[in-house]
């Protein structure tokens, strides 16, 4: 299934797409918040293999410019969407990344009856979080030593969730 934003297309990845993907994964501006061990081949492919993920490539322009995924807490009491980005350094600025993220959270609503998402950015992202708040997402609180940096420390998160009707156009 495509799903087509106002400047994007989300479709879900395949295997052709891993090489792509990986280099993209592979920048270090994309590497420093987006690790993995050195084989990032293995891990999109992990990624894909995940049965409770779903992937999407980002295409613009007909390029493979990145990727969103998405995971669901199905318990009815909690039911919410959780979402991850990664875009090529190359294309950031455009508003592609607003635009993927929107088109995905409308399908979610839409077709999985979702009205709850949460996004969980480094805290030390100022660009990524700037950029969820752009599309409504509001910060709820800090994840403190959420995950190990390359460094070996823990470093903080930041907890982000949308309600489906405060999703900015």
């Amino acid at each position: 299934m495509l799903l087509r934003g106002r400047s994007v297309v989300l479709r879900p990845v395949t295997a052709a797409d891993v090489p792509s993907l990986a280099a993209i994964r592979a920048d270090p501006e994309v590497r420093r918040w987006w690790r993995g061990d050195d084989d990032l081949a293995a891990a999109v492919a992990a990624d894909l293999a995940d049965h409770d993920l779903t992937v999407y490539a980002i295409e613009h322009g007909g390029r493979v410019v990145g990727a969103i995924q998405w995971y669901a807490e199905n318990d009815r009491d909690y039911r919410h969407a959780s979402l991850d980005i990664f875009l090529d350094p190359a294309v950031r600025g455009a508003g592609l990344g607003g635009d993927a993220i929107r088109t995905l959270v409308r399908h979610l609503i839409d077709e999985h009856g979702h009205h709850r998402f949460t996004i969980d950015p480094a805290a030390a992202n100022t660009p990524a979080i700037r950029a969820y708040a752009k599309v409504g997402f509001r910060p709820v609180g800090v994840l403190r030593r959420y995950e190990r940096g390359a460094d070996g420390r823990w470093h903080d998160g930041l907890l982000m969730d949308l309600l489906a009707d405060e999703l900015a156009d």
